[in-house]
């Protein structure tokens, strides 16, 4: 067996700090008993503010695909629970080739749950669903300072909120909508559930003042089917 990497090199722990958590320990640490109904939730939303190549957000993520299995009776079940549970991960990552992996971290793990489960139910890939789990890593795990609220080209960090809709026809609806990651912060979300001696939060995100929300939204798409979200619709102003 591999020997676990916790450093890349002395220079990117003396530039940044930058010290991988073992993955045991991210284990037992996500093992608290205060945890275990958020990771029951496919819609419980998680912040890593630090998130490396993933290694929390990873394991949080085969957990809610666990779930996500255990409350599906069919591949098309499975396929919506799945989508819900990554909608609700967001990282934020500093450092550019650290971002490159958590991006690429997150959609194999997703990808090697949906095979697993597509070989169970005999069923065939779904284009669609795989390309809005790519959509919706790409827009929750993001390149930026969560100090600052800004990435590399001193943008504002943007974070999608992926929220459900009603049913229709037995189908998951999102809606998808922007904030900035300095107005979910500053405008009253409520943060609960973070894991004594690391970063990672369980957050109730884009608990924004609806009278203030409009200042901060760079953009708002149409509602989709969750295996939908990938043809990225935007609402016509």
């Amino acid at each position: 067996m591999a020997e676990e990497r916790l450093i890349k090199s002395n220079k990117r722990v003396k530039d940044h700090g930058e010290v991988f958590t073992p993955k045991q320990i991210v284990k037992l640490m996500l093992d608290q008993d205060e945890l275990q109904d958020d990771l029951k939730s496919l819609t419980a939303t998680f912040l890593e503010p630090a998130a490396g190549e993933g290694a929390f957000l990873t394991e949080v993520l085969r957990r809610k695909l666990l779930m996500a299995k255990r409350l599906s009776h069919s591949m098309t079940e499975y396929e919506q629970h799945a989508l819900l549970a990554l909608s609700s991960l967001y990282g934020i990552e500093l450092l550019v080739d650290n971002t490159e992996r958590l991006v690429m971290n997150m959609y194999h793990t997703f990808y090697h749950a949906y095979i697993a489960e597509l070989q169970r139910y005999g069923e065939y890939e779904n284009k669609a669903t795989v390309s809005s789990a790519i959509t919706i890593i790409s827009a929750n795990m993001v390149q930026g300072n969560a100090l600052t609220g800004r990435n590399k080209d001193d943008q504002p960090i943007v974070f999608s909120e992926w929220r459900q809709l009603p049913e229709k026809r037995k189908a998951v609806w999102v809606q998808r909508t922007e904030y900035t990651f300095d107005a979910i912060i500053n405008d009253g979300p409520s943060l609960d559930g973070q894991i004594k001696g690391h970063g990672v939060e369980e957050l109730s995100l884009f608990e924004l003042d609806d009278n203030r929300v409009e200042e901060v939204v760079p953009m708002s798409y149409a509602p989709l089917k969750i295996t939908d979200v990938y043809k990225e619709k935007l609402i016509e102003t």
